[in-house]
């Protein structure tokens, strides 16, 4: 699940960005909206934790903009104001859900999972490939039958070459799936967490690198109709 987190606090901001990514969500953070949208033009983003006060471009702004663009990203908005009224105001412009100031953390991480499953169709719970069971509920993984202790990138790592089903996935590509945009040795964190992965998954290999593409599951990870086993 990938975050935008807006809010000109950035003692607040920072303090919530950090427990997020501990809870292995990949998180981005605007200080204003004007920041927000250049953010939401180049991003796709499942949830988006918008301040309503913010600088340079209010928040309700920001939220009317996600509307109208058909944005697929899900708006929990927050607000100082707990006024009945300043709720009411906030859903209609078009806001999924609000949480008033000051809130709990647990709260606040309950409302981003839920809003991020609603921001996408239901993927499969478990994902199997040539041996490789991946359970994204209980976060565990196996091959042949004997368990890998994955790190968090490492599993987020496979999960999304698993669900390519062969498609080569570039560096980039993982990068926005896995790493938070501020990140400055991500380039670097993509190589070396595959190679700890490839490390972990054992022999024969299953990662290919695709020389100026990417990286995929191998050839013999498919059947000879494309057809993943």
């Amino acid at each position: 699940m990938r975050v935008l987190l807006v809010e000109d606090e950035e003692f607040l901001a920072e303090m919530i960005a950090e427990g997020l990514r501990r809870d292995a969500v990949a998180v981005d953070v605007a200080h204003d909206g004007r920041e927000a949208l250049d953010k939401l033009r180049f991003g796709a983003y499942d949830v988006l934790v918008l301040d309503r006060d913010l600088p340079v471009l209010h928040g309700d702004d920001v939220c009317r903009h996600v509307v109208r663009q058909r944005l697929l990203t899900r708006i929990l908005m927050l607000t100082a104001a707990g006024d009945v009224r300043d709720r009411v105001a906030g859903l209609g412009l078009g806001a999924d859900d609000y949480l008033t100031k000051p809130f709990a953390y647990d709260e606040l991480l309950a409302r981003v999972l839920a809003l991020g499953r609603r921001a996408q169709p239901a993927l499969p719970p478990v994902l199997e490939r040539a041996g490789l069971v991946l359970d994204t509920a209980r976060r565990q993984v196996s091959r042949d039958g004997r368990y890998l202790a994955l790190s968090r990138k490492e599993f987020a790592v496979l999960e999304a070459l698993l669900r390519a089903e062969g498609a080569v996935v570039s560096g980039e590509d993982l990068i926005e799936q896995v790493w938070e945009e501020d990140t400055s040795y991500r380039t670097n964190a993509v190589r070396v967490t595959l190679s700890k992965l490839r490390a972990k998954l054992g022999h024969p290999q299953v990662i290919e690198t695709v020389p100026g593409a990417g990286y995929r599951l191998g050839a013999e990870t498919l059947g000879t109709d494309g057809a993943a086993r």
